[in-house]
């Protein structure tokens, strides 16, 4: 029998638009982060259905770099401590079977492949992509969780994971949750700061791609990045 607070959490959702049952028709790449977790967590609390539960891990996990620990994890309400090694679990497992990225970023579509499942967030997101000589990716982070319509990132913040990652290129994308794609001029202000450090360290700048959950739109392409690549 479902738990009544899954009941109530999807009460009003066409059953084919369920996470489980998006999972078995369509595949785990249908699903947003938060319905993979909503999966994972399997049921809510009194008073905070899974979703709702999903949502707090999913900003818990936006905002570290690494792993969260268990005690991390079980210190949101309404995960406990079972719940909180399965999460971990979960996660150690996903990043020694799948953690070492191999694709290459030859194209602003390459980048966003890498980072649109962060375009449902309620707040921007700023990401960078530390890349490795043949511009394959090493790894992928959020660097700075912003406002609903603002974010606001240095870029010592940036570099400090690329240098810790070896990294000899880098790319940086954002998520506008308006669905706007048109850069700001303080968007403009932080590419060419990241431009300007990125000369200085001798690191390749790839792209800064601007996203939402259809589409995307690169300074490289529209000729705001002036850097040799």
């Amino acid at each position: 029998m479902k738990n009544l607070f899954e009941k109530q959490a999807f009460a009003g959702v066409p059953l084919e638009e369920r996470p489980r049952e998006k999972l078995k028709v369509r595949g785990p790449a249908a699903l947003s982060d938060k319905e993979l977790l909503a999966i994972l967590l399997n049921t809510g609390i009194q008073g905070k259905n899974v979703i709702e539960l999903a949502e707090d891990l999913l900003g818990l996990l936006d905002r570290k770099k690494e792993i969260p620990s268990i005690q991390e994890i079980s210190g949101l309400t309404g995960i406990g401590l079972s719940k909180a090694c399965a999460v971990a679990a979960m996660l150690e497992f996903g990043r020694r079977q799948f953690g070492a990225f191999s694709e290459c970023i030859k194209k602003p579509q390459d980048i966003f492949t890498h980072v649109r499942h962060f375009a449902d967030r309620k707040q921007e997101r700023f990401i960078s992509l530390s890349l490795n000589g043949a511009h394959e990716v090493l790894a992928v982070r959020v660097v700075t969780i912003g406002l609903v319509n603002k974010t606001i990132v240095h870029p010592r913040e940036v570099f400090a994971d690329l240098i810790q990652d070896r990294a000899a290129a880098f790319c940086v994308a954002h998520n506008h949750p308006s669905g706007k794609l048109q850069s700001s001029p303080e968007d403009d202000e932080v590419t060419d700061r990241l431009q300007t450090a990125a000369d200085i360290l001798g690191l390749q700048f790839i792209d800064h791609i601007i996203f939402s959950e259809t589409n995307w739109w690169s300074y490289r392409e529209n000729g705001k990045l002036s850097g040799i690549v």
